[in-house]
């Protein structure tokens, strides 16, 4: 049991931290290329899209994490299991108090109009968001390596 429970949040974490990682990485930085502020829009939809869908995910991925740490207390790995636990709280925390009201805004600007600042908003957004990769990268190495 806490063999599959393991690989289940190693499994859905890392396709967090994959998702999380081709956004900053890749998606953005192509948007932000557009001529004539055409990603904006694509932020816009994206922000929407995620928005409704990351909450569950990583949600579900602390409580993956919590229920794995609390099986596996006393035993090996376990306290890398809390920490990986600990910082995808963290980076919910983190979401919900600097991320989330940056992407509420951007997900309204398609309907609304566009800013005169919102390079910088969305370059306060990406900022942020490369903390929030770094900490769950991290998360996925200590479960990762609590599996082993």
């Amino acid at each position: 049991m806490q063999d599959v429970l393991a690989v289940v949040t190693v499994v859905m974490v890392g396709l967090m931290v994959g998702v999380e990682f081709a956004v900053a990485a890749f998606v953005n930085p192509i948007l932000d290329r557009l001529p004539d502020d055409g990603g904006v829009a694509a932020r816009s939809d994206g922000a929407r899209v995620l928005g409704r869908i990351m909450p569950f995910w990583y949600i579900g991925s602390v409580a993956l994490g919590a229920v794995w740490a609390a099986v596996a207390w006393g035993g090996a790995g376990a306290a890398l299991v809390v920490t990986g636990t600990v910082l995808l709280v963290l980076s919910v925390v983190m979401s919900i108090l600097l991320l989330v009201p940056i992407n509420s805004r951007v997900a309204a600007w398609s309907q609304e109009g566009v800013p005169t600042d919102w390079k910088q908003q969305v370059g306060r957004w990406d900022r942020f968001h490369y903390v929030r990769v770094g900490v769950i990268v991290l998360a996925f190495v200590l479960f990762t390596v609590a599996l082993g």
